[in-house]
């Protein structure tokens, strides 16, 4: 029997908990939108743009408008659809506007009546925004007048109300999201224009106009080319070499359903796939996207087979093959199946074999036409599968140690601890041999082991694996965290339930854990989608006031401390160069004991933009870091990975 605290409190019928209206969405709107991060808090405008489109694809709307306003923490979404319906609902006897966006599961969208393809099949979306804002405004014109009805935490303050008559048409909603839902209410201008020109590729149509207030900007969003010029603009903007100009496009229109392909390999080394379903953006993948990847697979595989085309003792594997691929995947489908609210991913299991059968005959037919262009592509292959088998030979000597020799073979600069068991054990990667020994004589030996490293690490974003294991530093990584790299890599061996970046708090230290995350995210990410990276948060600042003593994360931290202090008293001030600078003890108490330290644990929000943040600040391409430095350096809070 499992052991379990016993609860000493009687629970009985009176402990059940009904919750009315909105409330379940305010009580947990993770399980609604994801998160109260940033993340989390963008996704409610998605919501809103998301009903705007479904409008698009029913025929009725070709503009959306979208404003941030100067606050920087409310927005205007509006469109010129048919307008939110606002007579009484027969059963509810309320304004439909009221019931749609005061009720969960509630909408027009359940069936193919009123909408043939739709983003928003839950009908808990606007209904979520209304919940998670401090206030919301919601305005329709239709019947020949305004309408009106404002609302609070997802509760109406007004009734519906006819405002003036209007001969247009159309719905516009304004909200601003709860602060003491969210940690911090402030949108980023970029993130909001990227997501909407996004849009404006995927439905080539629709006309989106961005008003940035806040930096008195805005944006005409209009792409008639479709996912043709929006492969084209990633490529661009990723800066990666491309093995061929003409791209391989397909559609199908099967069933109610749409398909379009745009694809076209590059020299990168990684596989990027950008899929849409009803212009909502899958990022967890999903049935259509493995039908993709199995149809590029099987028609390469199939080309090379009937052209006679291999190389002895080279073995082409799928990867080998979509190394390099670049491909917008647009999905139309009358019923999704979406995986939660937030639909990263499509579940519907027919979408694999229509994806596969467009796919594979589709590419097989345009490789046969283009001779070419078809060498260029095998080449490429042969190429990635020839790295992929230099690599697996460089790295077979870097392989964790059995449990029984667990203490042997590890490198003589790492500190280990006692335990055996990775679940309580911590790993702190240190800046430096004097930070090292300092951290050595101030952790719980028992349980932390630190491994020091001399200077800033290999930038490891554009290198082959076969060169990046022949660095000491790597390799001495390598060795102590007893998982492998590359086809050897094996997360069940990590000998660490934690790996801590310990670093200077200063630029240096920042750069030298960016270096790091390069290394964990193009050749341990499982690492860090499992959470078990973190990034410590030692002080740059002690003030001492008398017996008093304060430690200052930064600048802003240290200056609350000092505005907090009584005026009269002496304050004493330092400011530590490095870690090397603190004692053992002070070490330990700010920055390794876990019942008084602080850990950043590092999360990926988005495998793709955490690609592209990689690729842009840490590839060759130095105008491009340049610009991209230019550009968000005023939004660096809202940087996550």
């Amino acid at each position: 029997m499992s052991s379990a605290v016993k609860s000493n409190s009687r629970y009985a019928a009176d402990d059940i908990e009904i919750l009315e209206g909105l409330e379940a969405v305010r009580r947990r709107p993770s399980m609604y939108i994801g998160g109260v991060d940033s993340r989390g808090l963008h996704h409610l405008i998605w919501e809103v743009v998301d009903n705007s489109v479904d409008e698009y694809l029913a025929g009725e709307c070709d503009r959306i408008n979208v404003t941030l306003h100067k606050d920087g923490d409310s927005i205007t979404v509006e469109d010129n659809g048919r307008g939110i319906p606002v007579d009484k609902h027969r059963k509810l006897k309320k304004s439909a506007l009221e019931v749609i966006l005061t009720t969960l599961h509630a909408g027009g969208k359940f069936s193919d009546k009123n909408y043939a393809r739709s983003g928003g099949l839950h009908g808990v979306g606007s209904s979520v925004v209304n919940a998670l804002s401090e206030e919301m405004v919601a305005t329709v014109h239709r019947d020949g007048h305004e309408w009106r009805q404002r609302y609070k935490r997802g509760k109406p303050t007004t009734p519906v109300k006819k405002v003036r008559p209007f001969r247009g048409h159309g719905t516009e909603i304004f909200f601003r999201p709860d602060d003491t839902i969210f940690r911090r209410v402030h949108f980023n201008a970029e993130t909001i224009r990227q997501h909407l020109e996004d849009i404006s590729f995927i439905h080539g149509g629709l006309k989106i106009r961005f008003v940035d207030e806040m930096h008195k900007e805005t944006y005409e969003l209009h792409h008639p080319d479709g996912i043709i010029a929006y492969l084209g603009r990633i490529v661009k903007d990723d800066g990666k070499k491309v093995v061929h100009e003409q791209l391989f496009t397909a559609d199908k229109d099967e069933d109610k359903i749409r398909v379009e392909v745009a694809l076209q390999w590059t020299e990168a080394t990684d596989e990027h796939v950008r899929s849409y379903v009803n212009g909502i953006r899958t990022r967890a993948g999903g049935s259509h996207e493995s039908g993709l990847r199995s149809g590029i697979a099987k028609a390469v595989k199939n080309y090379m087979e009937v052209h006679n085309i291999r190389q002895k003792g080279l073995t082409i594997t799928p990867d080998d093959i979509r190394e390099g691929v670049v491909c917008i995947l647009s999905v139309f489908h009358p019923d999704p199946m979406f995986q939660g609210q937030t639909k990263d991913r499509l579940n519907n299991p027919g979408m694999n074999s229509m994806v596969e059968g467009l796919v594979r005959p589709g590419l097989e037919g345009w490789m046969n036409a283009n001779p070419s262009i078809a060498d260029a592509v095998v080449g490429r292959i042969m190429l990635a599968a020839r790295a992929r088998q230099a690599s697996r030979e460089a790295v077979t000597e870097i392989r964790r140690k059995s449990p029984g020799s667990r203490k042997t073979n590890l490198p003589g600069k790492l500190i280990d601890c006692r335990s055996n068991n990775p679940d309580e054990s911590e790993l702190f990667i240190v800046e430096g041999q004097s930070a090292g020994g300092t951290a050595a004589r101030g952790r719980d030996s028992r349980i932390q082991a630190v491994l020091p490293l001399k200077g800033k690490i290999l930038n490891t974003e554009s290198l082959a694996l076969s060169k990046i294991v022949q660095n000491q530093e790597i390799k001495d990584l390598i060795e102590t965290l007893g998982t492998g790299i590359g086809p050897n890599f094996d997360a069940h061996r990590l000998r660490y339930g934690r790996i801590i970046l310990l670093m200077d708090a200063d630029s240096d230290g920042y750069h030298i854990s960016t270096l790091l995350l390069t290394f964990f995210f193009r050749h341990m990410r499982e690492l860090l989608q499992q959470g078990r990276v973190y990034l410590a948060q030692p002080p740059l600042y002690k003030i001492e006031v008398g017996k008093e003593r304060h430690y200052a994360r930064d600048d802003l931290a240290k200056e609350e401390i000092l505005s907090s202090l009584p005026a009269n008293r002496n304050v004493d001030v330092q400011r530590f160069k490095g870690l090397g600078e603190m004692d053992a003890r002070q070490l330990k108490e700010t920055t390794l004991d876990p019942k008084t330290r602080t850990l950043l644990r590092v999360d990926i929000d988005s495998l793709v933009d955490a690609d592209t943040t990689f690729a842009q600040l840490l590839g060759k391409d130095a105008s491009e870091r340049y610009r991209v430095i230019m550009e968000e350096a005023g939004e660096a809070d809202d940087v996550d990975l």
